[in-house]
């Protein structure tokens, strides 16, 4: 479908971090937008302040009659009266990723997949390109500190899109250039086995446009198994792989480093947010740039504003006092990367960490993990498990983690005692993390440590 050409699109779950992205793509090229999403937050506010018409009730009066297309999360629940009326009525209904497959299919595409650091990849990959004026159209998971948006345009027929393995969506893609930063167990409510999300990556770097280029995670498990004609691979300090980060040094929450490559380097960039895994994004990022022949020195003068992606390694609150870090982590791996770094940024600190976790499925299937990360800790704080769009199973809460965990150092609290834990606990170095609602604790913390 040429996605150009549509003027009237309908969203059903329009304020889904990637649904939100697609629908200031077609409003800034002129279409009639509108949507449907259960709950108002901030980022449906801001699609009805860009003029993009959004309604909280499953209520088929109130959908647009006229749309040409009708666009819808697979996170939408099987009995959503509005898209089950498009369907009865013969209207052209496409999931998300059916749409971002029609964008590499017309644009020169940049898509970062595997099971951490996307974000924050696919983020900083878009952000280079814009701020060194090269221009991309960027298809973000998160929320740019830099631009307040997860979506940016641009006259460049590029597009660096966000590869989400969730429901398989990334297997639509066809990519000229194409990220691989983990095949970790995640989503086996989906694949089953953690060799079919294996299976499943694999085939993502079997979608590479003919020509095209891999940069894969050097160390995979089955990265011999991967395709594609031109491979590079990365790492954040081994020399073995193509790209790596050497002399890094710490300083005031960012880092210094060099990055060396084969045949070229690039010395003495300044990475201004913390987190040694946000030095090896940059490796990827910047790896990028090159392969696109972008001047090195605008590359560095862009690093060194780079203010983050809300929610990955985000600074609430930094001072000599105080440093208050809020991230999405969700998966083990993600929390062992958060915790080391900030142990390591701020060494001389008590480390406590909230965290919540996410789906029942997940947490049933990898909390040995999530103990064994959240040991990493000086103290733990567990929400109650966030359910997304599973139902509870017997059996399985966030106990099924305290009871794995080393550390005695931990307690399960609610919303509301964790507030009241914040209000009289001495806290100098705190970390609040997950993938569900606790976000929205995020401010209520912030204005207590701030009074205190």
């Amino acid at each position: 479908m040429d996605v150009q050409q549509l003027k009237r699109i309908y969203f059903v779950g329009i304020g889904g971090i990637g649904m939100s992205a697609l629908a200031r793509f077609f409003k800034q090229r002129g279409a009639t937008v509108s949507g449907y999403d259960r709950t108002e937050t901030d980022l449906t506010k801001k699609l009805v302040s860009e003029d993009i018409a959004v309604h909280y009730t499953d209520d088929i009066s109130l959908v647009d009659k006229e749309a040409e297309l009708v666009v819808y999360t697979p996170a939408i629940p099987a009995d959503q009266k509005e898209l089950n009326w498009y369907r009865d009525n013969g209207y052209k209904v496409y999931k998300r990723s059916d749409v971002l497959q029609w964008i590499t299919e017309a644009m020169f595409a940049i898509t970062v997949g595997g099971t951490h650091g996307k974000t924050t990849i696919s983020t900083l990959t878009a952000y280079l390109l814009r701020e060194t004026g090269y221009g991309c159209n960027a298809f973000l998971g998160g929320i740019s500190v830099n631009y307040e948006s997860n979506y940016w345009s641009s006259d460049n027929n590029v597009a660096v899109i966000e590869a989400d393995e969730y429901d398989r969506s990334f297997l639509k893609l066809f990519p000229d250039i194409a990220v691989l930063t983990a095949m970790d167990p995640d989503h086996l409510d989906i694949y089953g086995t953690p060799e079919q999300m294996e299976e499943a990556f694999i085939q993502y770097t079997k979608n590479i446009k003919p020509g095209g280029t891999l940069i894969a995670k050097h160390g995979l498990r089955r990265g011999h198994e991967l395709e594609s004609s031109k491979k590079i691979t990365y790492s954040l300090q081994n020399d073995a792989a193509d790209v790596y980060a050497t002399n890094i040094v710490q300083q005031d929450g960012g880092y210094i480093f060099d990055i060396m490559g084969k045949g070229w380097m690039l010395q003495d960039i300044h990475l201004p947010i913390g987190g040694m895994h946000n030095v090896e994004n940059t490796v990827v990022a910047v790896t990028v740039a090159h392969l696109l022949e972008i001047d090195h020195t605008l590359i560095k003068k862009a690093l060194a504003g780079f203010k983050g992606i809300k929610r990955r390694f985000e600074y609430v609150l930094k001072n000599d006092k105080m440093v208050y870090i809020d991230d999405y982590a969700h998966h083990p791996e993600e929390l062992a990367a958060l915790i080391k770094s900030a142990k390591r940024l701020f060494p001389d600190r008590k480390c406590v960490v909230a965290f919540q976790p996410h789906l029942f499925s997940r947490t049933r299937d990898l909390a040995d993990g999530f103990a064994e990360s959240l040991d990493l800790a000086d103290q733990v704080i567990l929400l109650d498990i966030y359910p997304a769009r599973e139902l509870p199973m017997e059996g399985v809460t966030s106990q099924m983690i305290a009871d794995r965990m080393g550390n005695p150092v931990h307690t399960i609290l609610s919303k509301e005692g964790l507030l009241e834990f914040v209000k009289v606990a001495p806290l100098d170095l705190f970390i609040t993390a997950g993938a569900g609602d606790i976000d929205k604790l995020v401010q209520p913390i912030k204005e207590i440590l701030e009074q205190k």
